[in-house]
């Protein structure tokens, strides 16, 4: 392993992609991603996504010389066409116009279809907080957990997430998978040959495993599965908003990012944002939002959502990322 710069491991990362096929544009915002979650210590969503998305790329599981384009558009509404490249840049120019039209219309929703993972969802949403705007992300994946009293997976992961701007701080950060724990810790799991706790995941025939392999191939329990049917209501809000809105893949019809081979996924994301100055105004959503803040303070084990990723962030920018050996040799070929 080595340890290199953020930018150095960014360079890194946009030669692999482009050798596997892609073109510049979503190389360079796809390892732009990779490494800003590596830095945040969120390396299911980090470097080892690097093989993944490099031999969807060989395998045309992603095209490879996509350019995502506004599909249609109808005021604070707008559809991104991905064209089944990787999500990254897609994500951006869905944000970028949900920004825009937020801006004019007070709130905006932007769709994505025909996408791929999209990685660490909050992250898309940084611009929606640098402009003073309220974001809110939603996504599915290939499917892996299982409806409410059901036992196979029809639904993704399902993530949710949501940032909110802070007067002179850094925003609110809140990421989450709605199954009970996401499901690249399940991969990390399995290539380090460890165990998983009981809860976190089923077998191929509906029994629960300690097994990440078994996990892999089996499915994931919805958040509290054990004792409600919450999680899986909620999986079902995302997967309905993020496809039958905008024409995206139902999870289960999409093939497993955990093979090199198979079917180009499809699936969705959907982004929204909300100026607070056309509803309360600027001032006293920030006003309100610090009045939270400093009541949760209040009790010294709280800590702010997003401060220990942004605090890693900073220590990477200055110490830089360690860099796997199998990366450095890719980009070596």
């Amino acid at each position: 392993m080595g340890i290199l710069s953020m930018d150095a491991a960014r360079e890194v990362v946009v030669r692999v992609l482009q050798r596997a096929g892609a073109n510049p544009a979503m190389a360079h915002s796809t390892a732009a991603a990779l490494v800003l979650a590596e830095a945040q210590g969120l390396g299911s969503h980090g470097l080892s996504r690097v093989a993944q998305y490099a031999a969807h790329l060989r395998n045309g599981r992603v095209a490879g010389d996509a350019v995502a384009v506004v599909r249609q558009s109808r005021g604070g509404a707008v559809l991104v066409d991905a064209r089944e490249g990787l999500a990254f840049p897609a994500c951006e120019l869905a944000v970028d116009e949900a920004v825009r039209r937020a801006k004019e219309f007070g709130v905006a929703f932007a769709g994505v279809a025909n996408s791929h993972h999209c990685g660490v969802l909050v992250d898309h949403l940084r611009p929606a907080a640098a402009a003073g705007m309220v974001g809110l992300g939603f996504a599915n994946s290939p499917a892996a957990m299982p409806a409410a009293g059901g036992k196979h997976p029809i639904f993704g992961t399902n993530p949710v997430a949501a940032a909110f701007p802070r007067r002179g701080a850094e925003p609110l950060l809140i990421d989450l998978s709605l199954s009970e724990v996401a499901r690249g810790k399940l991969m990390v799991a399995a290539k380090e040959g460890r165990t998983i706790p009981q809860g976190w995941a089923l077998d191929r025939q509906g029994e629960p495993t300690t097994d990440p392999a078994a996990g892999l191939e089996g499915s994931m329990l919805p958040i509290g599965a054990a004792s409600s049917p919450k999680g899986a209501m909620l999986a079902l809000v995302v997967e309905l908003l993020v496809t039958a809105l905008i024409g995206a893949h139902f999870g289960f019809e999409a093939s497993s990012f955990f093979v090199e081979e198979g079917n180009r996924p499809r699936i969705g994301q959907a982004f929204i944002v909300i100026d607070p100055g056309a509803l309360a105004g600027a001032s006293a959503y920030l006003d309100r939002v610090e009045v939270l803040v400093a009541e949760m303070l209040k009790d010294e084990a709280v800590r702010l959502p997003g401060a220990r990723r942004e605090a890693l962030r900073r220590r990477a920018e200055e110490d830089g990322v360690v860099v796997p050996d199998a990366i450095l040799a890719e980009e070596a070929r």
